[in-house]
């Protein structure tokens, strides 16, 4: 069994905070942590960087975290795009002709919901429309079409939805095998599969986030819940799987948090702070 985060004998060290929001941030009713807006201002004055880390597009992250982009830093679609306070400093453009090709097969195979993420709105069929509501959890600005084989906008993540939440089937009966030699493919949760650009995901999004932050990987905090994290959870020094997280997940961290209703993000981050700010008492009393 993983040891408590708490046992983490760095957290004071801590200087980035990446943290996936479907499940690790979110609780299950889909409401983030009281006071987080000023839990991030805290960790910006107190020289930590945090960043959500997320399959979602980078507008609908900049929703949820309103007046806070000078503050933190804002990774979306899995690694393709990342903001730090306000600064674009990464894109990964998928070429037309090759997200029109995977639209072409998500068509052919029969399941699924083609969606394919635009940086300025999500492209989705028309017949799909009757899953609106679901879908604008996710995608604030949606553009239902009647062909998506004729679409031609700057795309960086091709999703496919699975309303009969059987996307780990689908992905191991056929989307690994068929794109993961030239893709990055990656389930995220039970009701999508995503695919970016080969390089692209979370762990090497943390790792570029790190390098323009000087940050050294190792003073990297992850935490998450599901596939699309793994990567992130094993690049960071401090890799956090929350409670709520399925077993297999352990294996990719090396402490365990509180879950996502237990508000366990909102939990390291009162730690770390409270870790700083006793390094720099010590540090302090040290000088006199």
């Amino acid at each position: 069994m993983l040891p408590n985060f708490t046992e983490d004998a760095n957290l004071g060290r801590i200087a980035l905070i990446a943290s996936d929001i479907d499940c690790t941030l979110l609780a299950d009713d889909g409401t983030m942590p009281p006071h987080m807006a000023d839990r991030i201002r805290a960790l910006d004055a107190a020289g930590v960087t945090f960043c959500a880390a997320s399959g979602r597009p980078n507008y609908t992250l900049a929703d949820m975290f309103p007046g806070l982009d000078r503050h933190m830093a804002l990774m979306s679609d899995n690694g393709a795009a990342i903001y730090c306070r306000g600064e674009l400093i990464y894109e990964s453009l998928i070429p037309v002709d090759e997200y029109q090709r995977m639209i072409r097969y998500t068509l052919d195979d029969g399941r699924g919901c083609p969606t394919v993420c635009g940086i300025d709105a999500c492209y989705i069929r028309s017949c799909d429309e009757r899953y609106d509501e679901y879908f604008r959890t996710f995608y604030k600005k949606i553009v239902y079409m009647d062909d998506l084989t004729t679409l031609d906008r700057d795309v960086n993540k091709y999703t496919v939805f699975f309303p009969g939440n059987d996307s780990e089937e689908v992905y191991r009966d056929t989307y690994r095998d068929a794109w993961s030699d030239r893709y990055t493919v990656t389930n995220a949760g039970k009701m999508w599969i995503d695919m970016m650009n080969p390089g692209v995901d979370k762990g090497s999004g943390l790792a570029r986030l790190c390098e323009h932050l000087g940050v050294d990987i190792a003073d990297a905090c992850a935490l998450g819940d599901t596939y699309n994290d793994v990567q992130m959870l094993e690049e960071a020094g401090h890799g956090y799987v929350v409670a709520n997280a399925e077993e297999h997940m352990h294996a990719h961290a090396g402490w365990l948090a509180p879950s996502n209703n237990d508000r366990g993000v909102a939990a390291v981050i009162d730690a770390v702070l409270a870790a700083r700010a006793s390094s720099a008492a010590v540090g302090t009393a040290g000088a006199n």
